[in-house]
């Protein structure tokens, strides 16, 4: 009785702690909470991804994604985020393709021998998706930088700019080393 008891007062407790320790949201709530409102006084960075060599060259794809890739080849045109002390280009596509929903797969820091993070998929175009030289390049302010897109630390105003390439970047401006 006296164990009976005991175990049920735990599950009654264990209960509690679920329920009010749970914040329940609705998805549209969800991503209404990781948006940033900005203000005059914020940091602000650009970021857009595209893809329009695909948009250019849709026989690159299979007919199975080729619905993935809009027509003008923007999948998320220039928009303004707030910029956090510390944030690196991969925290603003992370932060930006939650917000927008849309999909993105990558590798992590420690799963690679460049210990960034690796960009393998958005919006379900992935590297190799249009051939052996094909995937997802980052540019900050006109620029390709050499180090990994989590190791580049932004300052306000930049710009950064997640291209799809097919070439190995020769086909966006890009040169492959």
């Amino acid at each position: 009785m006296k164990k009976d008891l005991l175990i049920g007062a735990f599950i009654l407790l264990i209960a509690c702690v679920l329920i009010t320790g749970t914040k329940f949201q609705t998805v549209e709530d969800y991503y209404a909470t990781h948006a940033d409102v900005i203000t005059e006084n914020d940091d602000v960075v650009t970021l857009s991804i595209q893809a329009k060599v695909l948009a250019d060259n849709p026989m690159l794809l299979k007919p199975s994604l080729r619905a993935y890739v809009p027509k003008d080849g923007w999948i998320l045109k220039p928009k303004n985020y707030v910029l956090r002390s510390g944030d690196t280009a991969f925290d603003i596509l992370q932060r930006a393709t939650r917000q927008e929903r849309i999909q993105m797969e990558y590798q992590g820091a420690n799963a690679n021998v460049y210990k960034s993070a690796y960009i393998q998929g958005i919006n379900y175009v992935y590297e190799f998706s249009a051939g052996e030289q094909s995937g997802w390049m980052y540019r900050v302010n006109g620029e390709f930088p050499n180090v990994g897109v989590s190791k580049y630390t932004l300052k306000n105003k930049d710009r950064i700019d997640i291209i799809y390439t097919t070439k190995l970047g020769k086909d966006i401006g890009g040169e492959a080393e």
